[in-house]
Formats: structure tokens, C-alpha cells, sequence
């Protein structure tokens, strides 16, 4: 362990750090026509006000600091006074579930992976299916009648993407999902041997692969960690990076808006900070945009990706990215492919690409699909992204409170919970490990199974964010190091065995149809693991997911 790392365990801190020994200690036909009428069954115009305030992206600074040994201070910080998700509002949504997603009730599901995936209301896809029964849809590269409807649900679909993100100075780049805008940015950005990219420890790794085109055009990569304290940015260590980077224009700060693991929504603050300081913005808003509103006229980075399942879970396989029209033509796609060109000769080997979209919309566009992402928002709109917001907030809060009180009979704490306990500064996820009655780490694959065999959805592993990982467990760099340079391929299990400390966490999240009963059910769960010691729990079979 680093000197570093070492100080910040002993110092107080607000979360609480797992010891990690694997010895057990305790770690028109118009368009119209064919959208047919937007009809909401869940949602009427009475119940559509704002109800709760809106969210705000300012960061405050948490309070008093906390010891990182003790899971009881850890979970301290919940307020004491949660809300108790009966108010008028909280009522709305759980009748929403009756309407849309009772199917999680009959089959008696408790789904809280929504960071995972999203889930798809009834409504949304009866309409989509009405749309596709009663349209004859053809591929939109032509001008035949049934081409010209496809390309003008399409348009229609785009123009809902953009005022939606007020995103009115962006070009809407449809992709496969938020991987496949990322990849974008990283195959056309003009790296070269001047340039920096900087990156966040707490990125997904569809974030972290555009290191590889940065480095093999010759560029320098420098990670900023996060603080292990909260797992929110060293605003001092950021500052640092982006502005003692060599001066070029061609530097990028890639960050996500909140964290796909922690649920940590880092300060968008940063994005007109690094741009004073020369460097262009990608925000990845996977795990922001499902219950928080971007504003792309208040915040204006240059790149933003987005995957629309996991706003309203349907359809899968679409995403987008906005690239801000000051931005576009600094994207120099390597390679063409139908649709993205206007000419192409083969003799002279010549070609010209398209001037808009279409230039990086390779292929053919899923245009039976995307008219669903219309519907979708539309869906989203219906309720109002801010009341979603605020409802989340309320469902975290009050399972973290309800967390915190389970105990095993000598006082020790069940579970504890990563990351800030202010829930301003958080979303709809939270990160957890578990701990027997004698305070040894009770396994990640080992809680999955347990919740799987209740028909509980939860995930674990270090979900596609290793920086977050290394960060809660205790990894060095000089550990890391060893390891990659020990052998020539490993896996999750290699590591672990090697490093002799546990990786992974549990985690849990929530969304517009999760239910009061299913945070209550998860609660339920957690108690049954009161007074067990690892060695009482039956063995896993589950493989980490990571």
C-alpha cells in the first residue's frame, strides 16, 4: 500500500474502507399519423406537475469526517429523518408500477440493477408495436415512399434527442450505444504526440479504451483519482493535471457525469474549467441522463454519450452521441462506410464524406428501433425528468437509512456503504460490502447468489470500472504493475489470488418503477444475513462479473 493510501485510511474520512486480506478480516401518413397519439395511460395531465425540487449539479462539501473502521459511522451520515415514501408524489409512482411494470409483481421480481439496464413500460412498447402494425417502413437510403416515412420518423426521433438535452448547438450522432459514441471520439479525435487526454480513475471502460488511440498516436495519458475518502474528484489534483498539460489543441478531458459504480455525481463545474484550460470535454452521461436533466445550453461540454435503455429500457442496441457544432469537423473519421459518404470512386480511390450526422452514422441505421426512442422520451417527458430525480433521491435515502440499523447481535454493522452520504451528491446507486457477525468480508459471489435464489436483481464485480476498484480495495499501482508484468493474461480470479486482496463490491440501484416493497424486500434480505458467520453461508457458484 502507498504512503498515500496508507494516510487516508488512518485519517477520518466520511465512508467506510474494507480491509481486503483473503484471510477474512474485514475489508402522414404524416409523422404524427404514424406516432400515432402520445397517450400515457400512466401518467394524466393532473399528475404530470413537478412535484419535489429539481436536482442541481452544485457539489457541497460534505460535513463532519468520519472514522473509515467503523460500518456504524460509515452509514451516519443518512439522514436521520429519511423520507418515508408515502407523500402524493411517492404514491404517484407506485401506482405508475401497477400500470406500467406490473410484471415485476406477478412474477416476483425485485429488480434494482437500473443502472445495469432500465426497464421498459408497457405503454412504450404497445405503441412502438402499434407504430410498426400499422407503418410500412422501408430502409430511409432512398426516396421511395416507404423510405421517406422511415427517414422522417428518424428526423422526428433526432429532433426529440435534441430538445430533450436542449442540445439545439449539437449534432445528434445516432450509435449503438453509449460504447459505440465513445469509440467514435476515440478513433476520430486528432490525437498526435502533443496531445494529452486526461482521464478520471472513476471512468467506465468504455471511457478508459480511448487511452489506446491516444497512446498509439503518441500522446500522453494521465489518470486523476478520485478521493478515496468520498470518490469524488481531487478538485486540486484535477486542477493540476489540466494545467500544467503541454498547451495544444488537441487535449481531452473525458469524465462521466455521475459514476456507473458509486453513484457519485462529479461537478459539472469541470467541463468550462478544463475548457479555459484548453482542453475539449467528453462527458460520458450514461448513468447521469436516466434521473437527472442535462441541460446542454447550461452545461455545454464538447462530446456527450448517451445509451437510451438506460432511461426507459427500450429499445436496447441504441445510443447517441452530441457533438457541439464548434466541435464536429475536428472529429477526422478514419474510414467511411455506406451512408457516410456522398462519393466514392474506386479508380481514383478518392471519396467525399457526408457533411452532417450521417458522416458517422455507419451503415444502416436501426430505423425500425429508433422511432421507440421518440416514444420513450416522450414517456419520460410525461412524468418529468425532475420529478424522476427527486423520487430517486428519496428511494436511496431511505435505504441507506434503513441499511445503517441492520446489525449483527454484537453492534457491528451488516453492510457498508461507499462514497458521499450526501445525497445531493449522488444518484440512484450505491456500492456496498458485506461483513459476517465475526467482521470478516462476506464474498461478493456469495451475496449475488444469495439474492439470486430471492429472486432479487442486484450486481457485483467492479462493473467495467476498474479505477473504482483499485481505489475501495486497497490496490497500488506498484501491486498492479507486478502483476501485468508477471504473466502474459490473467483474469478476475488470477489477480485476486495473486494480490491476496478481494476485489469487487455489490451493487444496488434504483429507477422510476422501483417500489418502497422492493427496497424493503432487499432490506429483508440483508437482516437474514444477521448472526452468520462466511463459513455458515452456503458456497457460491456465481462468476464476478467484471
Amino acid at each position: 500500500m502507498s504512503d498515500r493510501q496508507e494516510s487516508k485510511i488512518n485519517a477520518n474520512s466520511e465512508v467506510a474502507s474494507p480491509q481486503n486480506t483473503l484471510t477474512g478480516e474485514a475489508n402522414t401518413r404524416s409523422v404524427d399519423a404514424a406516432y400515432g397519439a402520445v397517450e400515457m395511460n400512466s401518467v394524466d395531465a393532473a399528475d404530470a406537475t413537478l412535484i419535489g425540487a429539481a436536482q442541481t449539479d452544485k457539489h457541497s462539501k460534505t460535513g463532519d469526517e468520519l472514522p473509515v473502521d467503523s460500518a456504524d459511522t460509515a452509514n451516519a451520515r443518512c439522514d436521520d429523518h429519511p423520507g418515508t415514501l408515502n407523500s402524493p408524489d411517492d404514491l404517484f409512482f407506485e401506482e405508475l408500477r401497477k400500470r406500467e411494470f406490473n410484471i415485476l409483481d406477478e412474477q416476483g421480481h425485485v429488480y434494482l440493477d437500473y443502472t445495469g439496464g432500465n426497464l421498459y413500460p408497457e405503454s412504450v412498447v404497445k405503441q412502438h408495436q402499434d407504430q410498426l402494425l400499422s407503418s410500412v417502413l422501408g430502409n430511409p437510403h432512398s426516396t421511395n415512399p416507404t423510405s421517406q416515412l422511415a427517414t422522417q420518423l428518424v428526423e422526428a426521433t433526432r429532433a426529440k434527442v435534441i430538445e430533450f438535452f436542449n442540445a439545439k448547438d449539437y449534432i445528434c450522432i445516432f450509435t449503438q450505444n453509449a460504447s459505440g459514441a465513445l469509440k467514435v471520439v476515440g478513433e476520430s479525435y486528432p490525437f498526435g504526440p502533443g496531445s494529452t487526454l486526461i482521464l478520471l480513475g472513476d471512468n467506465h471502460n468504455s471511457v478508459n479504451g480511448i487511452r489506446e488511440y491516444c497512446n498509439h498516436k503518441g500522446g500522453k495519458t494521465q489518470y486523476v483519482q478520485v478521493q478515496y475518502e468520498d470518490l469524488k474528484v481531487n478538485d486540486e489534483a484535477l486542477h493540476n493535471a489540466l494545467a500544467t498539460a503541454p498547451p495544444g489543441d488537441a487535449n481531452l478531458f473525458a469524465f462521466p457525469g455521475q459514476s456507473n459504480v458509486s453513484g457519485v455525481k462529479h461537478d459539472m463545474k469541470w467541463i468550462k474549467r478544463a475548457q479555459d484550460l484548453g482542453f475539449d470535454v467528453l462527458l460520458d452521461a450514461a448513468a447521469y441522463v436516466p434521473s437527472t436533466r442535462l441541460d446542454l445550453q447550461r452545461v455545454k461540454p464538447d462530446f456527450v454519450s448517451v445509451s437510451f435503455y438506460k432511461i426507459f429500457g427500450y429499445p436496447t442496441g441504441i445510443g447517441a452521441l452530441l457533438v457541439h457544432k464548434d466541435k464536429f469537423e475536428k472529429l477526422a473519421k478514419p474510414w467511411f462506410a455506406g451512408g457516410t459518404v456522398t462519393l466514392v470512386s474506386v479508380a481514383e480511390q478518392k471519396q467525399f464524406l457526408a457533411k452532417g450526422h450521417e458522416r458517422f452514422e455507419d451503415g444502416t441505421l436501426s430505423y425500425n428501433m429508433l422511432p421507440a426512442v421518440k416514444i420513450g422520451l416522450d414517456f419520460i417527458d410525461s412524468i418529468g425528468i425532475d420529478r424522476i430525480n427527486a423520487r430517486v433521491r428519496r428511494l436511496i435515502e431511505y435505504v441507506c437509512t434503513e441499511l445503517k440499523n441492520v446489525k449483527h447481535s454484537n453492534g457491528m454493522s451488516v453492510v457498508r456503504v461507499f462514497g458521499p452520504q450526501n445525497f445531493s451528491e449522488r444518484g440512484g446507486n450505491i456500492i456496498m460490502s458485506f461483513f459476517d457477525i465475526d467482521g470478516n468480508l462476506i464474498p461478493f459471489e456469495r451475496v449475488e447468489e444469495l439474492a439470486n435464489n430471492r429472486k432479487i436483481s442486484i450486481r457485483t464485480g467492479c462493473f467495467c470500472n476498474p479505477g473504482i476498484d483499485e481505489i475501495n480495495n486497497c490496490v497500488t499501482t506498484e501491486e498492479i504493475a507486478r502483476y501485468f508484468m508477471s504473466r502474459d493474461s490473467g483474469n478476475f480470479h488470477d489477480m485476486i489470488t495473486f494480490l491476496g486482496k478481494m476485489r469487487g463490491a455489490t451493487r444496488l440501484s434504483v429507477g422510476l418503477s422501483t417500489s418502497k416493497k422492493d427496497l424493503d424486500s432487499f432490506i429483508a434480505f440483508v437482516s437474514e444475513l444477521r448472526g452468520h458467520s462466511v463459513n455458515s453461508l452456503p458456497a457460491s457458484t456465481a462468476l464476478p462479473h467484471c
